[in-house]
């Protein structure tokens, strides 16, 4: 099931025409509210989700879906008219697992959708990673340096748990962009630099764990 939250009629009923025909099952909602109300009964394995909405803007629609423990997991795809690069990053950074652009082509949109459920059921989880002073359990979304609580926004998280099932390996930042916000993103790589500047911060004395390969990318150090 794929939930539609879009509030413009022609486009969501459009949207959800064309989603059948490709044997997706799909419903629309015109308000969040609906879209609340209809994840009480259905939790969907996708959301499209419009940010310019009544009642709430999708940036908080989305910040509410991540934060529930039944929804954090399901991903989501933004379609919005907004279009500029810092739209895209704050929509991705916000917890979108994609975002693509009014006027959209409904073929890429396909595509996307099955990359993005690709990703998604291919992703299984450990119950945690230890390193060091480092705890962190992907299933909550935790992360612990010395057992206290450090908030990541979910790309700062996304990066992390990359690092820690390739330990030792060196990933290019191209590598981590493809895998944390989709190939389909075309945002600078400096994108990458700065979440990881960010991240070495949040975790303290752990941050030095992430080593920077002058030239190449980064990879995760064993603690000396």
């Amino acid at each position: 099931m794929i939930y539609l939250v879009e509030d413009e009629a022609n486009i969501r009923e459009f949207v959800l025409y064309a989603l059948a025909g490709q044997g997706f099952e799909a419903q629309g909602f015109e308000k969040p509210s609906q879209f609340f109300a209809a994840l009480e009964r259905q939790l969907p394995e996708l959301v499209l989700l419009d940010l310019m909405l009544p009642e709430e803007d999708g940036l908080s629609v989305l910040k509410r879906f991540r934060a529930a423990p039944a929804t954090r997991h399901v991903p989501v795809i933004i379609l919005s008219a907004k279009d500029t690069e810092f739209d895209k990053v704050l929509g991705l950074d916000s917890g979108a697992d994609d975002y693509l652009p009014k006027p959209f082509g409904m073929l890429e949109l396909f595509s996307r959708i099955r990359a993005v459920l690709r990703r998604s059921q291919s992703a299984v989880p450990p119950q945690e990673y230890r390193m060091g002073a480092l705890l962190v359990r992907p299933s909550r979304r935790e992360t612990l340096v010395n057992g206290s609580p450090v908030a990541l926004t979910p790309k700062e998280f996304e990066i992390l748990c990359l690092l820690l099932q390739n330990p030792g390996l060196v990933l290019s930042r191209a590598q981590i962009q493809d895998h944390v916000w989709g190939m389909e993103y075309l945002g600078e790589t400096r994108t990458v630099d700065v979440h990881i500047r960010t991240l070495r911060q949040k975790l303290g004395p752990c941050g030095e764990l992430i080593e920077t390969v002058r030239g190449v990318g980064y990879r995760l150090a064993a603690p000396l």
